[in-house]
């Protein structure tokens, strides 16, 4: 395991979290009509868990030598409910996506890969959850 490369891994890790939490806290802000009271604390708590995971991502970039970047990526906005569910639905799953990556890179770190692995099954439970919701066209129907 190279320290730098892990570390570059997981501030692209982290850049990620920061997205996700001012693109799931906008969605919740935004979110309206019959399913606001549904999807708004969802889209709340999803910025939460995002925001947990960039706390325990950019404390573990620290411990291992490294800075934490204030960086991220592009949020993705609208108002429309549909589009703010896939929108989640790539988020969580890209999300598993740079997990995975970095879980393969600290092979060979028990204590990392332990880390890594709490927060992946995190955001593959994101990923069931949204499966779930988009499979059924009557839990977005109001939005169309």
């Amino acid at each position: 395991m190279e320290k730098n490369k892990i570390i570059d891994k997981l501030n692209d890790c982290l850049r990620h979290e920061w997205t996700g939490v001012a693109q799931y806290a906008q969605a919740g802000f935004v979110v309206a009509g019959l399913w606001r009271e549904v999807y708004s604390g969802m889209f709340f708590d999803s910025a939460k868990e995002s925001f947990g995971h960039a706390k325990q991502v950019g404390e573990k970039i620290v411990a291992m030598g490294g800075v934490p970047t204030v960086e991220r990526n592009p949020v993705k906005q609208t108002d429309d409910l549909q589009e703010l569910l896939n929108h989640a639905m790539e988020f969580e799953s890209k999300a598993v996506k740079l997990y995975s990556e970095a879980l393969n890179m600290a092979e060979g770190d028990r204590p990392l890969v332990l880390f890594l692995e709490g927060i992946l099954e995190e955001e593959q439970d994101g990923v069931d959850k949204l499966t779930r919701i988009l499979r059924d066209p009557r839990a977005v129907a109001a939005s169309s």
